[in-house]
């Protein structure tokens, strides 16, 4: 008997350890819920169905189309939610495409691993953004123009006074600090410049590692982020605001994240678990014990 059209629980060892779980069906048991990134995806992406435009299903398709009942029902194969549809009038090929024709796409914490990093992965482009922006302004100022260093206070005051941030004339003040930066004779602004030239080429190559999930990039992301925190930390004490509070935590949020849930060093099982847990998450294995009939057996038991 086919579940109704919600979602089986990717993932895990077997079924039987996720209680048979279906989001966005099962009441949750517990008091945090269960976020699954699946649906997330889905509801953005659309669902990755095959098969829709076969004439006929073999029984070999059964793990991700069947008919029963003269109707058809067609598997997600990222968050398990089974839809009907009829078969088409025209179709387009005889039968559903072979596994070895089939990508299947990321479910389950590897695709949790990939939405995640790729958020980082868009800090880290802001990042590059800002430093690369700043070490021009820096390298431009330092080449000694009054005008364009009296241009630059001036955008710099008016975009923080807005802020409701401190002007120009107040002691500490962002503005008042820059000033007291830019006062440096123009051969140490030039060094400053190019060590917030070096920060942005090192942010550009961690956002490029993230997104494309490359395990490098993770470690370079936890050595970097880690050494920037003694210094988020000593400006915290100088003075609380709330973008300090904001950067402090994010970076050890990232941190942590990298350390535990991508288990870097060796920690919890290391690369190999990680390999583990994306074999057990992605893959027919995955699909075959989360199919209507282990469900069905579950129940039973």
């Amino acid at each position: 008997m086919l579940p109704e059209a919600g979602t089986l629980s990717p993932g895990g060892p077997t079924i039987y350890d996720r209680a048979c779980v279906r989001p966005g069906i099962a009441k949750p048991r517990r008091v945090r819920p269960r976020f699954h990134y699946e649906l997330l995806v889905c509801g953005l992406r659309g669902h990755e169905l095959f098969g829709t435009d076969a004439a006929a299903l073999r029984p070999e398709d059964s793990v991700f189309a069947r008919e029963m009942a003269g109707q058809r029902w067609h598997r997600c194969v990222r968050c398990d939610s089974w839809l009907p549809f009829a078969a088409p009038v025209d179709p387009e090929r005889p039968f559903p495409p072979s596994r070895d024709e089939i990508e299947l796409p990321l479910r389950g914490r590897p695709l949790r691993d990939k939405i995640v990093l790729r958020l980082i992965a868009v800090d880290k482009a802001i990042h590059f953004v800002v430093l690369a922006l700043l070490s021009v302004a820096v390298f431009l100022v330092a080449s000694n123009e009054p005008d364009l260093r009296d241009r630059f206070y001036a955008i710099l005051g008016a975009i923080h006074g807005g802020t409701g941030g401190p002007t120009h004339d107040s002691d500490g003040g962002f503005v008042h600090r820059i000033d007291d930066l830019l006062s440096f004779p123009p051969g140490e602004l030039h060094l400053i410049g190019v060590a917030l030239a070096a920060y942005a080429v090192l942010a550009a190559v961690e956002a490029v590692g993230l997104w494309l999930q490359r395990r490098w990039a993770e470690y370079l992301t936890l050595i970097a982020t880690s050494a920037l925190l003694p210094l988020e930390v000593y400006e915290l004490a100088r003075g609380v605001t709330p973008l300090k509070v904001v950067a402090l935590v994010v970076n050890l949020a990232i941190v942590v994240y990298l350390l535990v849930a991508k288990r870097l060093f060796g920690i919890r099982g290391g690369a190999a678990a990680v390999e583990a847990s994306r074999a057990r998450d992605v893959g027919w294995g995955s699909l075959e014990r989360t199919a209507p009939e282990v469900y069905s057996a579950a129940n039973a038991r």
